[in-house]
């Protein structure tokens, strides 16, 4: 109910002219239902630890797909629907309002661009892919719950895009866009030192692969310790074949930690 209020709040405020950054364009009004379904994955993805005081999820506005909707520049386990911003196809805030932004926000706007195909972007410092990422151990679906990285997880070396002396961080378009050419059609991208990019056609699929993506990370890891290096992959066949069924079966594990993950935050 506060979610819903909240929402209903958001919806009421954003209506007033708001000029954009990049243009003198009253702001849209986003979906009420969207942003609280976006504001419930921030929770649920830090209540599974896939993010902590940094990470962030967005997902492609369903009225205008050169938009997408993301919070400010917060700590996702205190995300509620007044911080949920619209930002265009470049990643300029419609409503900032004096709000901070994320720097990585191009993350997201330069895979929406790449990727017509996906509606979610999630970035995380997943704890457990970390490894992956910095070694030439590939991270591959170990169980049937991680299927969808039967289409392997490419690595994004920052170096080759952005020099040896970065930060790390994708803060410009350029950096983006190179990360969005690493991912190509694949679901999850690692991202070396830094962490993990992982897409999906809606705010459900999305936090349900990145929270198995670190699931998987994790057996993996576990894997390979009690096989000394050998482990029984799926392979693309069943991959494939598994993943078709986990498409239908996902809101039964988002209900789940949906209603853990607003019982925590006391809604």
């Amino acid at each position: 109910m506060r979610l819903l209020i909240a929402a209903a709040s958001l919806a009421a405020a954003i209506a007033a002219p708001a000029f954009a950054q990049s243009s003198a364009v009253t702001a849209p009004l986003p979906n009420p239902a969207l942003v609280e379904e976006l504001v419930t994955a921030n929770h649920i993805l830090y209540d599974q630890g896939i993010v902590d005081g940094f990470g962030h999820i967005s997902v492609r506005d369903d009225e205008n797909p050169d938009h997408f909707l993301m919070s400010r520049s917060m700590a996702p386990g205190l995300v509620t629907a007044a911080d949920i911003m619209v930002f265009d196809r470049d990643a300029n805030p419609l409503d900032a309002k004096g709000r901070a932004v994320y720097l990585e926000r191009f993350i997201h706007s330069e895979i929406y661009k790449a990727r017509p195909d996906v509606k979610a972007v999630v970035h995380s410092h997943s704890p457990s892919v970390i490894p992956f990422g910095a070694t030439e151990t590939p991270l591959k679906p170990i169980y049937h719950m991680s299927s969808f990285l039967g289409t392997g997880a490419p690595i994004f070396e920052i170096r080759d895009a952005g020099g040896p002396a970065t930060d790390m961080l994708i803060r410009n378009p350029q950096l983006g866009a190179a990360l969005a050419k690493t991912l190509g059609d694949h679901t999850v991208a690692l991202m070396r030192g830094h962490g993990d990019v992982v897409v999906g056609d809606s705010i459900r699929q999305v936090v349900f692969r990145a929270v198995y993506t670190e699931t998987n990370a994790k057996l993996e890891a576990q894997a390979l310790e009690l096989g000394h290096g050998k482990v029984n992959f799926l392979n693309a066949e069943e991959a494939a074949a598994s993943a078709k069924v986990n498409a239908g079966l996902v809101s039964r594990a988002y209900e789940l930690w949906k209603r853990k993950a607003l019982a925590e935050a006391g809604h």
